[in-house]
């Protein structure tokens, strides 16, 4: 399903907002964790911003995820204040671990590993 040119820019802003909300206002909460947001999805109506977190420095992914969601209304009320005048409506927020990024590294890792035997040279067989 496609996102609509709207939903993408509400998308961008959460994204630039809540990034800079997460580096200023809460960065103490997660105990010298750097969340970043790699991405923002809306539905159609913008109701719901599904937002992907990457961890950087955090011991325990779960552990912050988790105080993230503790915190969402806080998060949200720190949103609202930004967007309330682009948004009839701070959506309400999900968050998840971004595996993409870990995903990269883990493949990067292993095709470090691969041995790739070098082609016969010509004339042996």
């Amino acid at each position: 399903m496609m996102e609509s040119k709207r939903q993408r820019q509400v998308a961008k802003q959460i994204q630039k907002d809540l990034g800079e909300i997460f580096q200023r206002d809460l960065k103490q909460l997660f105990d010298g964790a750097f969340v970043t947001i790699t991405d923002v999805k809306t539905t159609p109506d913008l109701a719901i911003a599904r937002v992907y977190l990457s961890f950087l420095l955090a011991k325990d992914r779960e552990g912050v995820l988790q105080i993230v969601r503790e915190n969402t209304k806080v998060i949200r009320n720190l949103l609202g204040e930004r967007v309330r005048h682009q948004l009839r409506i701070v959506p309400n927020l999900q968050f998840y671990i971004d595996d993409t990024a870990e995903y990269a590294q883990k493949m990067d890792a292993l095709f470090a590993g691969i041995v790739i035997p070098p082609a016969p040279a010509e004339g042996e067989e």
